[in-house]
């Protein structure tokens, strides 16, 4: 199928892809069903980037690679429990990757997946959006 203007969900969509298709269009059912919402992957997406320091350490790793310890001393007021949190839940959304050097004591690097660089683009107009909408 296609993931053209058919209407039709690609084949390889979230289960949930109609409800966001709907949305868009401005179609949501009368009642919606706290299950789809829950399982919908926007949902998802808007909950982890309203995090208190998500968005903040995806900025910073769009500068380039940083160490756990060079974030943690970029990121003002964070405890180094929730870098560690904020940082794991971003690589197991398949945001950012995490390596591992083998030096003693290991030094690990953590840098923006292919994935998250494209999540910049929709955050990018989205910051744009803010600005223009507090001028005006």
């Amino acid at each position: 199928m296609s993931d053209g203007n058919t209407g039709v969900p690609h084949p390889d969509a979230h289960p949930n892809a109609h409800m966001v298709a709907a949305a868009v269009r401005g179609r949501l059912p009368g009642r919606v069903p706290t299950a789809d919402y829950e399982a919908c992957p926007v949902t998802h997406t808007v909950r982890m980037l309203g995090d208190k320091w998500t968005l903040l350490v995806l900025m910073l790793l769009a500068e380039r690679a940083h160490r756990f310890n060079e974030l943690h001393r970029r990121v003002d007021g964070i405890s180094q429990r929730m870098l560690t949190r904020t940082l794991r839940a971003l690589e197991d959304d398949g945001l950012v990757a995490r390596t591992v050097f083998p030096t003693v004591p290991p030094g690990v690097e953590y840098e923006l997946t292919e994935r998250g660089r494209e999540l910049l683009v929709p955050l990018s107009a989205l910051a744009d959006w803010v600005v223009r909408d507090r001028a005006a």
